[in-house]
């Protein structure tokens, strides 16, 4: 550690990493939306879920055999498993699919993608300069006029 006093108003939070430009990678490849489940099979999968969370606890209050009521708690089992897997893979292929920056349709300011590219690309997050207080500024901008 170095004995140099540190300015108490600096930014203490770490810069942030760029982000990644090109495709989402998944397993080592392009994810690519044409591969894996669809929303069909999720639908599928969603409506026997519940068919089968309806039935089981059924099938003990209306006396079916232990063994058809202990198939059907480990097919809920399984389907909340595979089903949960399709939703996060629908959700990384959504996530891929709304890389690019959009502008909110109702939104007259800029947003915080927009204001990040707008800061001036010779002051680095690192360095210690630009940051509010560092130069007598308090980083607030003046109140409008009247």
């Amino acid at each position: 550690m170095t004995d140099e006093p540190t300015d108490p108003r600096a930014d203490p939070t770490p810069p942030r990493r760029p982000r990644q430009t090109g495709p989402i990678q998944y397993k080592g490849d392009d994810l690519e939306a044409e591969r894996g489940p669809g929303l069909g099979c999720f639908r599928i999968q969603v409506v026997v879920l519940v068919i089968f969370i309806v039935l089981t606890p059924l099938s003990v209050a209306w006396d079916w055999p232990i063994a058809v009521s202990t198939v059907l708690l480990f097919a809920v089992i399984g389907l909340l498993l595979v089903t949960g897997q399709t939703i996060i893979f629908l959700l990384r292929l959504v996530a891929a699919d709304r890389r690019g920056r959009r502008r909110p349709l109702a939104s007259g300011s800029q947003t915080v993608g927009e204001l990040e590219d707008a800061a001036s690309p010779g002051v680095s997050a690192g360095d210690g300069h630009g940051a509010p207080g560092a130069d007598g500024d308090d980083g607030l901008d003046e109140p409008p006029s009247a």
